[in-house]
């Protein structure tokens, strides 16, 4: 349905080429990056790309004034951003823009937990992130096996987004209030520099966590060798009961299950602090940007600032208007019942839309790259309401709370996990600002590929060790080898960009 959308607006086909390894380093040495580029973050191959000579520039012969009118009148702090990360040029503008400041974005990390074996075990309480072990072995042992007969685990993980290190075990210290950062992580609220190695450290702290969850044999053994969506399949089957991801954990709550009175739920430790962004103008460090070659640099701005429009956002999220989602007689944003039921179970509703049928996941835009955040307010509601469907008013009136649901609101009094967590003060708020990371010379680079590569493997052996002695033995053994490679180099280089950022967020805050 997304090309279909393209095409009956655009009169276009878009190939999506995805950024294997390799292709960046391939598509430069053609110079042509392509006609719409996206980048995962504004450092390294965005510097390089623009060094190079191969994005566009918005502002040659007014192409964004003309061809991305509503993106120029209402981005211009997103775009003077990117022109000071640029150095002076306006290549593009950063994700996730807000019209002001002061709120917050969803959440995306906090711990989902079956709910109704919570609730059969009496509401154990948790008070800190090891404390999910136990209870996980008292779920299992309740429900060792699923309705199709298939072994249940705590945890299944996946090794597609692992970067400088595990993805699920770097995130994991997103629960008390660290994120990625270069060659470790962020602690928002000290807004210092800790590297994944260091002892005590998050990382390892994680690491040893589903260490623990594999030698009591509540990992999924497929996790390393299993892809993000073999992953998901099991969370959707019930194969495994906690993650940390809530767009996965979500895909348990059909309304098959829910009916059936399971549920998965946020149920989070007593000492939590979980990484929530925060909004601002600046834009995130992903990047929209046009590539220097491309035949068609007005159809790309044009394109760009529909998806950038509030009809361009909600069609992103939620489908074609009319079709999913719609305006009523007082200009309030509603989803129909097939965009609710869309929303619910992506994987089986069944879209209709200019000649294509099929799963409403399999015509979903391939990008995963937002223009306006979800969260910011939509211009075009009567209400002032967000584009976020989870709080517009004709949501919370139409969408049936099922009783598993509501007993969970009403153990807790709130209406989502992000109220849940957010009442409590079990958050921590990451700053936008201008901050963007600084090009590594041509040694740290190496370093830094040597050292990422022995962390991600020592890493995956070291969770599934069969018992400390040998957990320990691997851990030494991964901390000696990337000090081999040079990581204390990587971590001098990762404080001082640590401390860039420290700045650039006080500014922000008008601190300085």
């Amino acid at each position: 349905w997304s090309a279909e959308l393209l095409r009956e607006k655009f009169n276009v086909n878009i190939t999506i080429i995805n950024d294997n390894d390799g292709t960046f380093v391939t598509r430069m040495e053609a110079r042509d990056l392509g006609d719409i580029v996206l980048f995962g973050n504004n450092g390294k191959q965005y510097l390089e790309a623009i060094e190079a000579g191969l994005l566009f520039d918005w502002e040659e012969d007014d192409l964004a004034q003309e061809y991305g009118p509503y993106v120029w009148e209402n981005m211009q702090l997103a775009l003077e951003t990117n022109r000071k990360i640029s150095g002076g040029t306006i290549y593009g503008y950063g994700y996730d823009v807000a019209a002001s400041a002061g709120s917050i974005k969803e959440f995306i990390y906090y711990p989902y937990v079956r709910w109704d074996l919570y609730q059969q075990l009496g509401y154990p309480e948790i008070k800190t992130l090891e404390d999910f072990i136990p209870l996980l072995e008292d779920m299992v042992a309740l429900e060792p096996y699923t309705d199709k007969g298939q072994k249940t685990y705590g945890v299944s993980m996946f090794p597609d987004w692992d970067g400088a290190m595990v993805m699920m075990v770097k995130s994991t210290a997103a629960l008390y209030g660290y994120e990625e950062f270069h060659m470790g992580l962020y602690d928002q609220e000290t807004q210092t520099f800790q590297g994944c190695l260091e002892e005590g450290g998050q990382y390892l702290r994680a690491l040893k966590f589903y260490n623990t969850l594999n030698q009591k044999g509540l990992l999924d053994p497929d996790s390393q060798g299993q892809t993000f969506d073999q992953a998901t399949a099991k969370y959707l089957n019930g194969q495994s009961m906690f993650n940390i991801f809530t767009f996965v954990a979500e895909s348990f709550n059909s309304e098959e299950n829910q009916a059936a009175g399971k549920s998965v739920e946020c149920i989070a430790a007593n000492d939590q602090l979980n990484i929530v962004a925060g909004l601002a103008g600046y834009g995130g460090n992903r990047v929209w940007a046009i590539g220097a070659n491309t035949a068609y640099p007005e159809l790309c701005m044009e394109i760009i600032n529909w998806l950038s429009t509030p009809e361009g956002v909600l069609s992103y999220n939620y489908g074609p208007k009319g079709v999913t989602w719609d305006y009523d007689e007082e200009g309030n944003t509603y989803m129909t019942d097939l965009g609710l039921q869309a929303q619910d179970n992506k994987e089986t509703t069944t879209i209709e839309y200019g000649g294509w049928r099929g799963a409403y996941k399999d015509g979903e835009f391939q990008h995963n790259l937002t223009s306006w955040s979800r969260d910011a307010i939509n211009p075009e509601s009567a209400l002032g309401e967000t584009f976020n469907f989870q709080n517009w008013a004709s949501t919370m009136l139409n969408k049936p709370v099922t009783p598993i649901r509501q007993s969970w609101r009403d153990h807790y009094d709130a209406i989502r996990g992000d109220d849940y967590l957010v009442d409590r003060g079990l958050y921590s708020i990451t700053v936008q600002s201008t901050y963007s990371e600084a090009k590594r010379s041509s040694e740290l680079e190496t370093i830094y590929n040597q050292v990422k590569e022995s962390i991600k493997a020592n890493s995956w052996s070291a969770i599934y060790a069969k018992s400390d002695e040998e957990y320990d033995a691997i851990v030494a053994k991964m901390i000696a080898e990337a000090k081999g490679f040079g990581y204390d180099e990587l971590v001098e280089w990762s404080i001082e960009e640590a401390v860039r950022r420290k700045a650039a967020e006080e500014e922000a805050l008008g601190k300085k």
